[in-house]
């Protein structure tokens, strides 16, 4: 380990990104869903209400007094773990972390005031030091990215769901708003998962972690190619049956679907904005008030766009299909409606006499 002044770091040699704005790594998708989520009939009613009664010191209370808070003299590796992601982040307040006694591998990020992270000994006993790493910096990433308060608001209401289940049309409402927290949670975990490769700066300790979350502590009977084709035989295989069983199976989910996640950050791993990054280009939190909300929206669109145009999925292939069949069909119609001259008239291809095929294709 190293002594950088700030903390003990890693003596591998890692990148720092000083002052990085959580839109450097956040997914498209993950945005256009928080506004959607925002937008909900009754959200900002509820949130505002929520926000005041939710029992935040009861469950900090809870997590002291029933787990185990990592520091420099309880699970030190992790205490340097996440003050390790916190510099390299540059999150200037390191978050409480504690330790939960549960088999189940899991973690999460949760607080209205100030964010808590917590995992479970499942998880620490599942993963290596770098895939531990990753999952710090997920964390973490959560946490610079303001996703705490949405999750434990996700947690009260998820609860909340369930005992007011009785009352008729009682949980309606609720419902309708824990489906969209999970949707946008659904995709903010995307985000996360680039923030803890950031921390990481290890591909392949990212993958090992998603497959030892899928699979358990076997990795000498799997293998990373295979289990990212499994990801993509998910999204190519059935017909239009498949496709609507698969957003059933998604829907009650708060999280992607584990070959889907390891797929998604290997393809951004590979993507010139993440080399942007490690390149030391990235947007600063100094610039976040002057970012256009438009622009954002112009990114997510852009994102669902090409999703759909490079889907596999039988049902994003019918929209696809349809959307461009629809955008062709209105421009002929247009052209026909308004007098304007068809298309390929420009280069004498009009289709009128002398002209050249009126089926001229486009480029």
């Amino acid at each position: 380990m190293a002594d950088t002044g700030f903390e003990k770091v890693p003596a591998r040699n890692r990148r720092r990104f000083p002052g990085i704005s959580s839109r450097a790594y956040e997914h498209p998708a993950d945005r256009s869903a928080l506004v959607a989520l925002r937008k909900l009939s009754g959200f900002d009613t509820v949130f505002k209400a929520l926000s005041g009664l939710l029992p935040e010191r009861s469950l900090r209370l809870l997590f002291l007094s029933e787990s185990v808070r990592v520091g420099e003299t309880q699970f030190p590796h992790l205490h340097e773990m996440l003050r390790d992601a916190c510099y390299i982040l540059d999150l200037e307040k390191v978050p409480q972390m504690y330790v939960q006694q549960d088999p189940k591998p899991n973690a999460m990020c949760i607080g209205l005031d100030e964010p808590i992270i917590v995992v479970t000994t499942g998880l620490v006993e599942l993963l290596d030091e770098e895939e531990m790493r990753a999952v710090v910096g997920h964390e973490v990433g959560h946490a610079l990215s303001g996703h705490a308060v949405y999750r434990t608001v996700l947690l009260f209401l998820t609860g909340l769901a369930l005992k007011v289940a009785w009352i008729p049309l009682g949980t309606v409402a609720i419902t309708a708003i824990v489906t969209a927290l999970r949707e946008w949670f659904r995709k903010s975990e995307l985000s996360a998962d680039r923030a803890g490769l950031l921390v990481g700066q290890d591909v392949n300790a990212s993958m090992r972690g998603l497959m030892k979350i899928a699979g358990g502590n076997h990795l000498h009977e799997m293998n990373v190619d295979a289990f990212l084709a499994q990801a993509e035989e998910y999204e190519a295989s059935g017909d239009l049956r498949d496709s609507v069983l698969k957003i059933l199976n998604v829907l009650p989910r708060t999280h992607p679907f584990t070959t889907v996640r390891a797929a998604e950050l290997k393809k951004w791993s590979q993507h010139r904005d993440y080399q942007r990054i490690m390149d030391g280009h990235y947007p600063r939190r100094e610039e976040d008030k002057d970012t256009s909300v438009t622009d954002s929206f112009r990114q997510s669109a852009s994102h669902y766009a090409d999703s759909v145009r490079g889907s596999k999925d039988p049902l994003m292939k019918l929209v696809g299909d349809i959307a461009g069949g629809a955008g062709d069909l209105g421009g002929k119609l247009r052209d026909r409606f308004a007098g304007a001259a068809p298309r390929g008239a420009a280069d004498g291809k009009d289709g009128g006499e002398g002209g050249g095929s009126p089926t001229e294709p486009r480029g």
